[in-house]
């Protein structure tokens, strides 16, 4: 088969010298706007350019007021200290580069030739692979929505660090778990007699029992803990995983190991004595050696609540005093607590949905099996267990003849 062809031999010019050039007075007709989310119906025209609303300066302006309420920070105290720290060493960095790089908006070249910073000096024994991830992600969140650089990059060279690290022998320590029978045993050494102890004791059941982190335990309100005769009812209104604003309640029944009721009781009584039983006041206060109340400054941040770090160094202190302050080589931390109660949960067969509600975890997260089973010793859930004994039933097998 052949196919007859026509070469022509003729010169390339630019496609514009070949189209007229418009005279004086021209109008070249409406432009319209075509993004790839334009969707239009039959016959309809997309959206000219210079068809916008008609505002005004006013409709651009927000008040005083306005401004005041918006400089509120819209996150947990903690986690706007743990970004500001990463994004001011983001900022130092940026700024002493040669020549310097902005850091808010950043460029993803930017934000990428950081990301490899940080992973070099991790791999020098600085930081973990989750660490710079924690890093990396803090800079993105904190980049202006319609500016964020793509962070692909980055979180694939910390994947490869991560999985070169681990097969390297690299661990991640976590906090140790503070089982039902670890905080018995740091409960026993408070003298319950004192003021101080009165607290203490309440405090390391509710951290238990509630399976609380240490800003919920920092910001938790009088209001918020009921006490009945058969339990207690606590709103965990301000929580790390409620991105709704709505806060979470539960009823959790009096046991006669933790003695919540009696505790709580115990506890609300001395506050009531020292004036500090209100509604809106902190649940728990940071106390004198007197058994006091600790007076601060009239502006302090936090008014008259406790810090969360404050709250973490004294559980510490508890089992440092119970002569638990590490269990299985783990350091006890205030999270201890809270694994150790999912542990415990776990190994009483809770679901995992039961779990991530009681400890308000996401729903459908994995957390409470993973990050937070901190079991010790060899465990009580091995599955080997199911398989009956080797010639336990008395049968005869083919390998027997």
């Amino acid at each position: 088969m052949t196919t007859d062809r026509e070469i022509v031999d003729a010169e390339l010019v630019p496609v514009g010298d070949l189209l007229p050039r418009p005279g004086p007075g021209h109008n070249p007709g409406p432009q319209y706007l075509v993004t790839q989310h334009t969707m239009l119906g039959p016959g309809q025209l997309p959206p000219r350019a210079d068809d916008r609303p008609p505002w005004t300066d006013a409709d651009f302006r927000i008040s005083e007021q306005d401004q005041a309420d918006l400089d509120e920070p819209d996150l947990a105290e903690n986690t706007v200290v743990n970004r500001a720290s990463t994004t001011r060493a983001f900022e130092a960095w940026c700024a002493a580069q040669d020549p310097p790089r902005l850091a808010r908006p950043c460029t993803t070249a930017t934000y990428t030739s950081y990301g490899l910073h940080l992973i070099r000096r991790g791999k020098a024994g600085e930081f973990k692979p989750d660490t710079v991830s924690q890093y990396m992600s803090r800079i993105h969140s904190w980049q202006p929505v319609d500016h964020r650089p793509d962070p692909s990059r980055v979180q694939g060279r910390i994947r490869a660090w991560k999985k070169a690290w681990v097969q390297a022998g690299g661990t991640v320590r976590r906090a140790a778990a503070v089982t039902l029978e670890h905080n018995l045993r740091i409960i026993d050494a408070i003298d319950e007699s004192t003021n101080i102890g009165k607290r203490d004791a309440f405090l390391a059941a509710l951290a238990y029992a509630n399976l609380h982190r240490e800003m919920e335990l920092a910001d938790q309100l009088n209001k918020w803990v009921r006490i009945y005769d058969t339990g207690l009812h606590v709103t965990t209104a301000l929580s790390k995983t409620d991105q709704t604003g709505q806060g979470t309640g539960r009823f959790i029944e009096d046991r006669d190991d933790l003695k919540l009721v009696a505790r709580a009781r115990a506890w609300r009584a001395v506050l009531a004595e020292l004036g500090a039983d209100g509604p809106e006041d902190p649940l728990f206060r940071a106390l004198t050696r007197g058994g006091n109340l600790v007076t601060y400054p009239a502006d302090r941040k936090r008014g008259t609540r406790m810090r969360p770090g404050s709250l973490n160094e004294r559980l510490q202190h508890l089992a440092q005093r119970a002569g638990t302050p590490y269990i299985d080589d783990r350091k006890v931390t205030s999270h201890s607590w809270r694994a150790g109660c999912n542990g415990d949960l776990m190994d009483a067969g809770a679901s995992l949905a039961e779990r991530n509600a009681a400890g308000r975890w996401a729903e459908g997260s994995h957390v409470a099996d993973t990050v937070y089973d901190r079991r010790h010793g060899v465990g009580k859930r091995d599955p080997l267990k199911k398989v009956p004994l080797y010639g336990g039933t008395g049968e005869t097998t083919a390998l027997d003849n």
